[in-house]
């Protein structure tokens, strides 16, 4: 009857790897013989009423010492304990008792020595544990087994802070060497895109990273720039040059050769959409009365490419606003700004020439020549750019000029801002 029957011993979770021909275990607990007689079980842990003669024809013995009486059932009931705390710890609590387990029995993990050779280039999903991990790494040809994996990562006080991405190894790594690497930041083999770099160099970075021919990238955003995922307000802009440009997030993403730059492109925009969605852009496009959240992304731009430093981003982008109104008698809607400039040539240089030349340059993103904003961001602007541009300091300042490399002084008048002008000639004539 089922209160009567003694549970069944749970079965022993086996290893990811093959112990050769472990000795022979001669301790009473995996045996199972008794530690005076040596022939198994103890009669005394069966009840006498189901002590019958088919148990004893199985044994061999003919049920001869059943007569013998009941003795205390110490290990059966430790037995079953073990049991319940198994059960009770979980899949996770198993695994790791397991994995102890056969460290005791059969000794360590098959592991690999050393730091490998060559490079292997591996990618960790989302979502994916330890154990996920050394599967990953063991197929990859990277560690020797998944448990050696796992038992490094337990012991590394950062073991457990490894992330989804892509990770540039070595075969044949000791375990502990390779998730010492997986925590080391410079092993990921990632892009980077800085704040504020414009599209045309991020497509150059992606031809690079896949191993492209040059402009490949450049050729795919063109035709496909419709199907990327931008959001309904950052499209169909007259005079564009570039409609990705603003939504190719500075980020660090994983790319590993074989990818197609379509995908890399989508993830990219895929991520500024979800970035500039934190910042409810259409609502604080209508309190700073701009026409949409493009503009919003356009002031952004132009502030990460005109502020060298962060501390100054505020003001500078109140001094965008400012010089934006049509009826400011010290611009009159003119921004004036070199980095438009140097958009619209596609090169990045502090020499674009006289003023006057630059009257004169038609361009629809030249600020010497248009009024307010231009078309579209002039780059893809970082997340401190675009907080100053929702939220910038109140001031009446036109002008600003950095004088050292950690100050930047602001002016009202153009006549102020020659004076400052002329201590920043000081300063770079003293260097």
């Amino acid at each position: 009857p089922p209160g009567r029957r003694e549970a069944a011993p749970a079965p022993e979770p086996a290893p990811d790897w093959d112990p050769e021909e472990p000795p022979e275990e001669t301790h009473p607990f995996f045996t199972g013989a008794d530690e005076k007689d040596g022939k198994g079980p103890k009669d005394d842990d069966y009840d006498d009423e189901y002590d019958d003669d088919s148990r004893g024809s199985r044994r061999g013995d003919g049920g001869e010492r059943r007569g013998k009486g009941k003795k205390k059932k110490g290990r059966s009931g430790c037995a079953c304990l073990v049991v319940s705390l198994v059960l009770v710890a979980g899949v996770g609590g198993a695994g790791y008792f397991g994995y102890s387990f056969y460290k005791d029995r059969f000794g360590p993990a098959p592991d690999y020595s050393g730091s490998g050779s060559g490079s292997v280039e591996v990618e960790i999903p989302k979502g994916a544990f330890g154990y996920d991990i050394g599967n990953i790494l063991k197929k990859a040809g990277v560690v020797k087994s998944v448990d050696a994996f796992v038992s490094a990562q337990n012991e590394n006080p950062k073991g457990k802070s490894i992330q989804a991405g892509v990770y540039l190894l070595h075969s044949e790594m000791s375990a502990s060497e390779a998730v010492k690497m997986m925590v080391d930041p410079k092993s990921q083999n990632l892009l980077i895109i800085p704040e504020g770099t414009p599209n045309r160099l991020v497509y150059a970075s992606i031809d690079t990273k896949l191993g492209v021919a040059k402009g490949t990238t450049a050729k795919v955003a063109e035709k496909k720039s419709g199907s990327l995922g931008l959001p309904g307000w950052a499209q169909n802009h007259k005079g564009v040059l570039d409609p990705l440009e603003g939504f190719l997030y500075p980020a660090a993403y994983p790319v590993t050769k074989g990818m197609k730059p379509e995908t890399v492109l989508k993830s990219m925009v895929s991520r500024a959409d979800e970035e500039y969605k934190k910042s409810d852009l259409e609502a604080n496009a209508k309190k700073l009365k701009l026409d949409s959240p493009w503009q919003l992304i356009t002031v952004a731009s132009l502030v990460q490419a005109e502020g060298k430093y962060k501390h100054d981003f505020d003001k500078v982008a109140r001094v965008v606003y400012n010089r934006m109104k049509r009826d400011n008698p010290q611009t009159w809607g003119l921004l004036d700004f070199d980095s438009t400039v140097n958009y619209a040539k596609k090169q990045s240089t502090l020499d674009t020439g006289a003023v006057s030349d630059l009257r004169n340059f038609k361009h629809p993103y030249n600020t010497y020549y248009i009024h307010g904003l231009p078309p579209g961001p002039i780059n893809n602007p970082g997340d401190a750019a675009l907080q100053s541009a929702i939220k910038p300091t109140p001031g009446p300042w036109n002008y600003f000029v950095s004088v050292t490399e950690d100050k930047t002084v602001f002016a009202v008048t153009n006549e102020e801002h020659e004076r400052n002008r002329e201590k920043y000639k000081k300063e770079q004539a003293g260097q």
